[in-house]
Parts: C-alpha cells; sequence; structure tokens
C-alpha cells in the first residue's frame, strides 16, 4: 500500500500535493519516505543512503573510493577554514554569528526562525553574518561561499542531522511548500523532483544514475565533476529546473529554501558527510 501511495504521487500531474499525502504530519512523511525506500533497496542500510548513487552502483562506488584518498574539493575545505577564522575588518569572525562558534552545527541546518518567519540556510546565516559585520555578500551558488559552508559541514561529519519543524502554523506552511514543490510537475518535460528520486532511483536517465530522495542534502556542499568544483545545493536545484526545462528561480529565493527545509527533514537521522563529490 505504502509503494503504491507514493508512486502515485511520484506520477500524479497535477501542481499541487496530491490528497495522498494531504493532512500528514512530517514525521509521518518522513517515516514513510524512509520505510518506501527500506522497501526498494532491502540490502541497502539505511545509512548508506548519504551515499547517493554510490550506495546503488557497485561500479560507480568503486570510483568513487578511488577519489576519497585525495578528494577534490580538500584545497575548498582549507579555503573556507581560512576564511571562517579570519577576521572581518571590525575584528569579528563567522564564529561569533553562530552557536557552538560555528563548529559542528552543519545538522541543524535548515530551521524555521519563528521570530522572521523564514527558513534560514546554512548559506543564508553565512551571508546574513557577513552583513551583519559590515561586509559584503558571497554569490550564492559556489566560490568562497561554498568553501566556507563545506569547511562547516566538515565540522559536523557524522552528526545525525536534526531539523526540526516547530508547532507552529508558518513553520509548517513552510514546511508544507517544500513539499507541494518537490511532487509537482513543470518545465517543458512534466516533470517533478520525485519522478527522478522516488520513482526511479536506481535507473539511468541520459548519462545520470538517479539517487533516493533521503540523505541527499547530508552531502553538500558537494564537488561534482560536471563542475570541476564545489557547488551549493541551491545550485543543483536550479541545474535540476534547467535539466526538466523550467526556468530556475534564484538561489535562496523562498521557494528553494522551503525546499531544502522539506527535503533535509526527510534525512533526519543520517549522518552528516559532506563535502562530498559527485560525477
Amino acid at each position: 500500500m505504502l509503494k503504491a501511495k507514493i508512486i502515485l504521487i511520484a506520477l500524479g500531474a497535477a501542481l499541487v500535493v496530491p490528497q495522498a499525502l494531504a493532512g500528514s504530519t512530517p514525521e509521518e512523511d518522513r517515516k514513510e519516505t524512509v520505510e518506501y525506500f527500506k522497501q526498494m533497496f532491502p540490502d541497502v542500510p539505511f545509512e548508506d543512503f548519504v551515499n547517493g548513487q554510490y550506495a546503488l552502483n557497485e561500479d560507480r562506488r568503486k570510483q568513487w573510493e578511488s577519489m576519497q584518498d585525495f578528494p577534490p574539493y580538500e584545497f575548498a575545505v582549507v579555503e573556507g577554514q581560512e576564511m571562517f577564522e579570519t577576521p572581518f575588518a571590525n575584528g569579528r569572525t563567522y564564529a561569533n554569528c553562530f552557536e557552538n562558534d560555528g563548529i559542528g552545527i552543519r545538522q541543524n541546518y535548515p530551521f524555521f526562525d519563528t521570530e522572521k518567519n523564514e527558513v534560514i540556510t546554512l548559506e543564508l546565516a553565512i551571508n546574513r553574518c557577513r552583513e551583519a559585520n559590515g561586509e559584503k555578500p558571497l554569490g550564492w551558488k559556489k566560490g568562497p561561499i561554498a568553501s566556507v559552508s563545506a569547511y562547516m559541514a566538515s565540522t559536523s561529519q557524522g552528526k545525525p542531522i536534526n531539523i526540526k519543524v516547530p508547532d507552529d502554523p508558518d513553520a509548517m506552511a513552510a514546511y508544507q511548500d517544500g513539499k507541494e514543490f518537490y511532487y509537482s510537475r513543470r518545465g517543458q518535460l512534466n516533470f517533478s523532483c520525485a519522478s527522478c528520486h522516488v520513482q526511479n532511483p536506481g535507473k539511468w536517465i541520459r548519462a545520470d544514475f538517479l539517487s533516493p530522495t533521503v540523505g541527499q542534502p547530508a552531502n553538500f556542499p558537494v564537488h561534482r565533476s560536471k563542475w570541476g568544483e564545489l557547488g551549493t545545493l541551491h545550485r543543483r536545484f536550479a541545474g535540476c529546473n534547467n535539466n526538466v526545462r523550467a526556468e530556475p528561480l534564484a538561489a535562496q529565493s523562498e521557494e528553494y529554501r522551503n525546499l531544502e527545509y522539506f527535503l533535509t527533514y526527510m534525512s533526519n537521522g543520517l549522518p552528516v558527510v559532506g563535502p562530498a563529490t559527485r560525477p
């Protein structure tokens, strides 16, 4: 029944979340999603879902493992640490903006700020920290912001993702908006995020081997061979929209932040493994 229910969602053509998930709580969504993928891939240990396609394809996994002795993102992480520790012009640092001095907190992002009534992603918090200290914001998709984010992620490796949806109508609305985005079809190809990552993980689409929904945010920022550099999750969102011939939204738009909120909640309990490498 569960499998039929979620596949129906992936196949649905409506531009809103189908009635099958209407009224469900975030935790009910997460449990059903996890159980669905456990049934789809019974031989994959739950924690291995953070490895995406490498958990599903042995040949690709061997190629990936051979890269881990000298991962291509190492220099960016070092750059990110230097930026993180270098004082701003006013003498303060990124550490002054974050709980626990910004170390070991990646697993708590994104979160819903009940005072500002919005989802706060790690990259958004990084740039707001800069602006609060008189510095110019960084570009959202790659470069320095990806390096700082990668360094902060590296200090949380192994910590379980711990996203909360507070008992607040605006928080629930943000979560539901992200869920609706994930299951809504768009673009000339009429695909949703779920068309690939719920209905068809473990299959090829052109030259891409599709990964499952759960575990995806645990990797970011990622170094993609296609990019030749680190990129943020919102860069990947925009790329996916382009792939289905839909107009991508601006990085850190409300829609993409809500999408990240929903998607990361689906990975609660899985360990942070970012930064990581992908094709």
